[in-house]
């Protein structure tokens, strides 16, 4: 997809007041004409169709349906020149490791001052991965920060309970049958589920879902057996 005519920045975060606070800094920038909010990953990818490619999106970690990294691929692939950086309130260290494998090109934390945001966004326009507290990061420090598990529930990423019970056994490679068997569910509906999984995480199959939960420990809603 061709850049916009107006070179504008996209802010996708469910958090009116820090939208608000995230585009009147992005408005500071040179190059920046026009900053463009959303609520959600599907506004915002339908933002992108509607006026062309963003200069850059900056996009909530955690948005109301979820972990926003699964978006970030669909957003890349309909507009794969635009930068993408994620802010977070939250500290866990493998954070900066899950945006980088998702696509993104840096990561800053909320509480950054703006001149630190700045520098983020001016870094990851000009191709430098950014991530929060010290600056551009090195890769084998987002490898290593890659390797520790990040603990999300199936909230975090967008599903039903019963959903997340049966991303459980796919990620422990079981079969329908067996899932059905387990869950006492029907085979129709495990796959039901399972179509649902692949669809919420930006998947097209088990493998590549296997793939995408790599790193990730998936937490079980309470009163789930092993």
């Amino acid at each position: 997809m061709p850049p916009s005519p107006i070179p504008y920045a996209l802010v996708i975060d469910d958090h009116p007041m820090v939208a608000q606070g995230i585009g009147q800094m992005l408005a500071l920038l040179p190059g920046v004409d026009e900053v463009r909010h959303v609520v959600n990953a599907a506004e915002g990818l339908q933002t992108i169709a509607a006026l062309g490619a963003p200069l850059i999106v900056i996009m909530d970690f955690w948005l109301e349906d979820g972990g926003s990294t699964r978006f970030v691929i669909d957003i890349l692939t309909l507009a794969p020149d635009t930068r993408v950086l994620m802010v977070s309130g939250d500290n866990h260290p493998t954070l900066a490791g899950k945006v980088r494998s998702a696509g993104a090109q840096g990561l800053i934390h909320k509480s950054c001052t703006p001149d630190q945001f700045q520098s983020a966004v001016q870094a990851v326009l000009a191709g430098t991965p950014w991530v929060e507290h010290g600056g551009p990061q090195k890769a084998d420090a987002l490898r290593a920060a890659a390797a520790v598990q990040l603990r999300m529930s199936g909230t975090d990423l967008g599903l039903t309970q019963r959903q997340t019970q049966v991303l459980d056994l796919v990620l422990k490679g079981k079969p329908n049958k067996v899932i059905a068997q387990a869950l006492t569910l029907s085979e129709h509906t495990v796959k039901e589920h399972v179509t649902a999984i692949l669809q919420k995480l930006g998947c097209t199959n088990r493998v590549e879902l296997i793939t995408r939960m790599q790193g990730v420990e998936l937490v079980l809603p309470a009163g789930s057996s092993d």
